[in-house]
C-alpha cells in the first residue's frame, strides 16, 4: 500500500522561530565581530580609570581564551543563521541542523552556568580586596550578588527550557510532515 505525505500550510512556529533565530544569528555574529577587534586591548590587563589593573585569576585565564571563545562563537551564529535560513525554506537537512545547534547552545549555556559563578566569586574576590568596604555594607552587597546569581541559575535554566521545548516542537510529526 503506498504511503501519501499530506503537507498542509506552512505552520506559524517553524516560520516564527526561523525569523527570530536568524535575527538573533545576525545579532551574535555583529557582536563576535566587535569583540573579536576589542579583544587585543583586554589581553595585558583592564583598564579601570585609565590604570591598567591586574586581571583575576579566572578572567585572566579566560581572557588568554578569548580569540577562540570569540571565534567559536562566531562560528556558531553564522551556522545557527544558515540553518534558521534553511529551515524558513523547510529544508529537512536545515531543520536537524537547527535542533543540533539548540542543543549545542543548551550544553553551552549549562556549561556557560558554571562559568558565570566563577566569574562572579572572582569579580567579588578582587573587588574586596582591593575596594575598602564599611561592614555595614557587606550584608547589603553579599545579598546582591546572591540575588544576582540566583537569577543568572534561573535565566540560564528558563533558557534551556524553552530551547528544549523548540526541539521537542520541531520534531513533531506534524512540524516534521511540513519538510518531507
Amino acid at each position: 500500500m503506498t504511503h501519501t505525505i499530506n503537507v498542509g500550510a506552512r505552520s506559524l512556529f517553524v516560520t516564527v522561530t526561523a525569523w527570530a533565530f536568524i535575527a538573533l544569528g545576525l545579532i551574535a555574529a555583529a557582536s563576535a565581530v566587535v569583540q573579536s577587534a576589542t579583544t587585543a586591548s583586554l589581553m595585558p590587563g583592564l583598564t579601570v580609570a585609565g590604570v591598567v589593573q591586574p586581571l583575576p585569576l579566572v578572567t585572566g585565564f579566560l581572557v588568554g581564551y578569548l580569540p577562540w571563545v570569540v571565534g567559536m562563537g562566531l562560528l556558531m551564529s553564522l551556522a545557527t543563521t544558515a540553518s534558521a535560513i534553511g529551515l524558513l525554506m523547510r529544508l529537512d537537512w536545515a531543520r536537524r541542523v537547527f535542533i543540533g545547534m539548540l542543543v549545542v547552545a543548551i550544553v553551552a549555556n549549562l556549561f556557560g552556568l558554571w562559568l558565570q559563578q566563577e566569574v562572579v566569586q572572582s569579580v567579588v574576590t578582587s573587588t574586596l580586596t582591593s575596594a575598602p568596604v564599611p561592614q555595614r555594607f557587606l550584608g547589603v552587597f553579599g545579598g546582591f550578588v546572591t540575588a544576582a546569581r540566583v537569577m543568572a541559575v534561573l535565566m540560564t535554566l528558563a533558557t534551556c527550557g524553552a530551547l528544549a521545548l523548540i526541539i521537542r516542537s520541531l520534531m513533531t510529526p506534524s512540524v516534521r510532515q511540513e519538510f518531507a
